[in-house]
């Protein structure tokens, strides 16, 4: 079985599961904090509420009862009579309509007492009797006596035992409600943590074989971008990379190809002038030797190249940046050149500005400068002419080096630093070098902090254009 196969075998199980259990114990703790706040809500307000409450109907019922003592004289009408009393508490508190009392209005939370302390009605449905019960005491000035004395006291039940009555009811009420609540949310968090492990998990899965793919070589593979998200950026990003790879190994494909191509010419000349040698063809003389030589020393030099090429994008390259004057530096290195411009029918004009500091490396500018030269001398139709200029710009010093035609079609000015690139068309002539004097000059400029820059030419050729750091008093 490949890994591919067994790639496309597995499922999100863990990933589906772990989102359910977090959904799941999300909106169960949720709801688990809203019973206790509603909880705590109750015994501390709900506590409150019920003693003002049940004041207010004692102090109703109370009011009722001093009546019906002022009317009939005593009490013993309703000890008698005591089944009309839950009659006459729901009378005296509006209740008497209704099929059922209010739970804060029942008659066995009230008890009443005469004067002499007796009960009337005594309490009921409590296993501690009247302990803890509130007393309000009954008055009337309708006394043999005619003054206002205490005719009994009505008792009712503490709220916090009221609260235990109803609490039962109300648990029983909020455990069926959270229950339904609990298998509610279980419910919609199976759905959501299945659509987001469905969701999430066609996407990485997406993601991962497209990795597998890439892994073994498919640098062709991409992924859809469909969104906004994290994910959509992440197939963005892993298509960059792809395209990034696919590049690399075409340019590595094409840059062993050139490299084989460019070590081959000199290679069959040298074989040819010795074959021809050994033959007798030639003779074995100091000019053919010579030639034989210049073929080495083209070899020795592309070699060089390579090596240079290969330091720089190992971040080996052997440089060693101090201050110096890139002033003198170019100014020099133009002034040597006067006879090799002179042979190539080249009128040079400059434009230097005096006493650029920046850290460079000196031996490393002078082979820049000698890469540039030998670009514009070697693709420069003649007559022509080499334009250089020396500024300084926002912290930078700017070289501009720009030579006459011809010129480098726009669509071609990127490539002109690939490795044995030419252009094919009138600045590629059979004078031309390996193609590796631009690439070693981007490689010397990028190993100075700088950037070098092709574009159109005002003279009718091409321009570089050279950033440099200055340099920063310390």
């Amino acid at each position: 079985m490949s890994r591919w196969t067994r790639l496309r075998q597995w499922r999100p199980s863990r990933l589906g599961l772990k989102l359910f259990v977090a959904i799941l114990s999300v909106n169960v703790a949720i709801a688990a904090s809203v019973f206790l706040a509603v909880s705590y809500s109750i015994d501390r307000g709900f506590l409150e509420y019920l003693n003002q409450s049940q004041e207010r109907r004692a102090t109703l019922l109370a009011d009722g009862l001093i009546t019906r003592w002022e009317t009939q004289g005593d009490w013993a009408w309703l000890e008698a009579s005591p089944e009309r009393w839950p009659y006459i508490v729901r009378f005296e508190l509006g209740q008497e309509h209704r099929d059922r009392p209010s739970p804060l209005g029942e008659a066995q939370d009230f008890a009443l007492r005469d004067s002499d302390g007796e009960y009337v009605i005594p309490p009921t449905d409590t296993p501690r009797g009247s302990m803890g019960w509130r007393w309000l005491t009954l008055y009337s000035d309708m006394t043999p006596s005619g003054q206002r004395e205490a005719i009994g006291a009505l008792g009712f039940r503490p709220p916090q035992e009221m609260m235990e009555r109803m609490e039962s009811r109300f648990l029983e009420r909020q455990q069926r409600n959270l229950v339904l609540i609990v298998i509610s949310l279980g419910l919609a968090s199976l759905l959501l943590a299945g659509g987001l492990s469905w969701w999430l998990g066609r996407r990485t899965r997406a993601l991962a074989g497209a990795t597998l793919r890439l892994t073994e070589g498919d640098y062709h593979t991409r992924l859809p971008e469909r969104g906004k998200d994290e994910l959509s950026r992440l197939a963005r990003d892993f298509n960059v990379l792809a395209a990034t790879l696919e590049a690399s190994r075409e340019a590595r494909a094409r840059w062993v190809s050139d490299t084989a191509h460019e070590l081959r010419t000199p290679l069959a000349v040298l074989r040819g002038e010795i074959e021809a040698m050994q033959d007798g063809i030639r003779p074995l003389n100091q000019e053919n030797l010579s030639s034989l030589a210049q073929e080495v020393a083209q070899l020795e030099r592309l070699v060089a190249d390579l090596r240079l090429l290969s330091q720089s994008d190992a971040g080996a390259l052997d440089i060693q940046l101090a201050p110096m004057n890139l002033s003198e530096s170019l100014e020099s290195r133009l002034n040597d050149a006067d006879r090799w411009l002179e042979e190539s029918g080249l009128t040079l004009t400059t434009a230097l500005a005096d006493d650029v500091m920046i850290r460079g490396d000196a031996q490393r500018l002078r082979q820049l400068w000698s890469n540039l030269l030998d670009n514009s001398c070697a693709y420069t139709q003649p007559p022509g002419k080499l334009s250089v200029s020396l500024i300084c710009e926002r912290g930078d010093a700017v070289i501009t080096w720009q030579d006459s035609a011809p010129g480098v079609p726009e669509e071609e000015l990127s490539r002109l630093t690939e490795r044995l690139y030419r252009v094919e068309g009138s600045r590629n002539r059979a004078s031309g070098g390996s193609g590796l004097g631009l690439s070693i000059a981007s490689a010397l400029v990028t190993a100075h902090g700088g950037t070098l820059t092709p574009s159109a030419s005002a003279l009718g050729g091409l321009t570089w254009t050279l950033r440099l750091p200055l340099l920063t008093a310390s």
